[in-house]
């Protein structure tokens, strides 16, 4: 929100641009950014509300509200400002809310996950909403930043775009979309360097306008809603863009991590960046600068680190998370590089949010590829992994553990084994599908593994296809993820195909879907403009999803594996005497089911159906595999 300049009166920026009344938490951070407004006294006269703290954080321009709205009913209240002799007047609306926190129901194992990026996908016109002003801006900032023919700049997708491709998503049989970053990244773009990725935020309440607008937004969630879809809205905490209005003028000389740099760039000797290296966060004898280097350093230079241990940077965060739900609708939350923040403020982030959502979800990204890491971050998990609590407070290391609140981890070692199998014979203990199986042994870290998103390749990785076109592997890769105890997600384009490594740059794993854009020589939105191949691996992968959807079996059945011998490895869910196979024949040449070796699963007798052909198969005997054969067969 700004207030209205006049000849007299200076323009303010406030957040949040609104607030809701009946929260759990009654406690509203109001950050007011403008020319020395840390000079002013501030009143408010509305029946409910109380003034709990007036904070001048460090710079002349900025000042910290803190109300108490409990008592407050809906409705619009002034705002008043004295600086000097004059005093600014704000009107500030606090809104009813939708519905209850308790009725917002977040994506769970039930769903599957589309992750797409919304700068890739597909292209409309989105100006007929917006004023003059940001028309033109607009304008201006397609001609400088949209260039198709660059992967590492923008294409000039939109929200406009998805939303009139929402049937898509239905007629694929996905339930819920996750867009990469949609809020302001008013970068200056040159060369091959861009944002079009959107994880260098550069205004918190605001959608990109390259994107749309909030309005555009929310349209598109409530539609996505009426067609039974859900949202996950992607934030980061960790870092803001180096265009944010923060770097240039910041709040408090504590608001980032290292801001020493930002007082002279050029100085290599004051600028940290990150280790990348995530283990020091809960290695049990992790060293100070280890540590510090992980959860202090920049992710990169155009990413400044916020301080999550400065209770008004947390505050601000906790706030614009839960502005979006209830502006917008979302039904979830993935969080990025989770563990380079402060694990004690990310902690009550989703406590609070837990608190006020008890049945929403978030995800958030722990890139490391062993089950141990992974697990000790979900919600609940019991053990310390650091054993060294006294220690670190005598160290003066505030990074001891804490209950993360976090309900769901992404399962990068399911990723990371499933990448390497399709390239292997599993013909050993240690390798082809034997890693998957190897993996899987150990749920037993997790408290919840059916709160864990499993996925088979993503925008930050190399496609699962690579540069080939293997539907074997990937018919087996998916198979396997739609079928055990996990959320599965999976990344646009997979169901026709697309491919790319990440060999050159990250664009080659992020093309454009084909048919997004107005001119595009190739629509494969549409069955008439897929290959044979895109087509058959569609309809496949549709049938499956669809099956999918609603299956009691999938989505609360036990899960039972057998160790994989002479290359067939098979995993069996079982729900009210209802019960799914899934079978991999993880060699290139022709296998065999041993029907005795899996008799407790199996009664004589049994006659099972293939849920995407509808082929029987009589499981109680044996049969042959073909080379890479994967089945998803279903009995009673």
């Amino acid at each position: 929100m700004v207030l209205s300049a006049k000849p007299s009166q200076p323009a303010f920026r406030i957040d949040p641009t609104d607030w809701y009344v009946g929260m759990k938490n009654s406690q509203l951070q109001l950050m007011v950014y403008g020319p020395n407004i840390a000079d002013a006294t501030f009143t408010v006269d509305y029946e409910g509300v109380r003034v709990e703290d007036v904070v001048k954080p460090g710079s002349p321009n900025y000042l910290i509200i803190y109300l108490d709205i409990a008592a407050a009913k809906a409705g619009e209240m002034t705002l008043n400002f004295k600086l000097g002799k004059k005093t600014y007047k704000q009107k500030y609306l606090l809104k009813n809310r939708d519905m209850a926190g308790s009725q917002r129901k977040g994506f769970s194992n039930a769903d599957v996950l589309y992750m797409l990026m919304p700068d890739r996908f597909a292209s409309a016109k989105i100006d007929a909403d917006l004023d003059s002003k940001s028309k033109a801006k607009v304008q201006s900032q397609s001609q400088r930043l949209v260039n198709r023919s660059e992967p590492s700049l923008r294409h000039g997708g939109n929200l406009e775009g998805i939303r009139q491709h929402l049937d898509y998503f239905t007629n694929l049989g996905v339930t819920a979309l996750w867009f990469t970053p949609v809020l302001e990244n008013n970068s200056t773009d040159s060369g091959n360097q861009s944002t079009y990725h959107g994880y260098a935020t550069t205004d918190y309440y605001r959608v990109d306008p390259l994107f749309g607008t909030n309005e555009q937004y929310r349209q598109l969630t409530d539609e996505a809603h009426a067609k039974g879809l859900k949202i996950v809205m992607d934030m980061i905490f960790n870092h803001c863009g180096f265009d944010h209005p923060w770097v240039a003028d910041m709040p408090s000389k504590d608001w980032f991590n290292k801001p020493e740099w930002l007082a002279s760039p050029a100085d290599s000797d004051k600028y940290l960046q990150t280790s990348y290296k995530l283990t020091p966060v809960l290695d049990p004898y992790a060293s100070t600068i280890d540590l510090q280097e992980t959860t202090e350093g920049w992710f990169v230079p155009s990413m400044p680190d916020l301080n999550q241990r400065n209770p008004h940077v947390m505050r601000y965060l906790i706030q614009n998370s839960f502005w979006w739900i209830e502006t917008v609708g979302i039904d979830g939350i993935r969080m990025d590089t989770y563990p380079y923040a402060f694990k004690e403020g990310m902690a009550q982030w989703m406590k609070e949010l837990l608190d006020e959502y008890p049945n929403f979800n978030v995800v958030g990204e722990t890139w490391v590829t062993e089950p141990a890491y992974t697990a000790a971050w979900q919600k609940d998990y019991a053990k310390d992994p650091t054993n060294r609590v006294e220690e670190r407070k005598i160290l003066g290391n505030p990074q001891t553990i804490v209950n993360s609140y976090l309900p769901t981890v992404m399962d990068f070692a399911f990723y990371d084994r499933v990448n390497a199998a399709k390239n292997e014979e599993t013909d050993a203990w240690w390798n082809g599908l034997n890693r998957i199986y190897n993996s899987l042994v150990y749920d037993y870290l997790y408290p919840n593994p059916s709160s864990v998103m499993a996925f088979i390749d993503n925008h930050d990785t190399d496609r699962f296809l690579g540069e080939g076109k293997d539907t074997l592997a990937l018919k087996q890769a998916l198979s396997l993820l739609l079928t055990i105890k996990r959320i599965p997600q999976i990344y646009y384009g997979t169901e026709i195909l697309m491919n790319g490594t990440k060999q050159v740059t990250d664009g080659n794993v992020r093309k454009d879907f084909p048919g997004g854009w107005q001119g595009d020589t190739k629509n494969a939105f549409t069955q008439e403009g897929m290959t044979q191949a895109e087509k058959s691996t569609f309809r496949w992968l549709s049938k499956l999803l669809h099956w999918r959807q609603n299956n009691d079996v999938i989505t609360k059945g036990i899960q039972t594996h057998w160790c994989p011998v002479d290359g067939v490895y098979v995993v069996r869910r079982s729900y009210n005497g209802k019960s799914v196979l899934t079978i991999l024949n993880g060699t290139s040449k022709e296998a065999t089911f041993q029907a005795k070796r899996y008799a407790e699963a199996v009664p004589a007798g049994t006659v099972a159906k293939e849920v995407t052909s509808g082929r029987k198969y009589n499981i109680s005997e044996n049969f042959k595999l073909s080379p890479r054969q994967s089945l998803v067969l279903e009995y009673q």
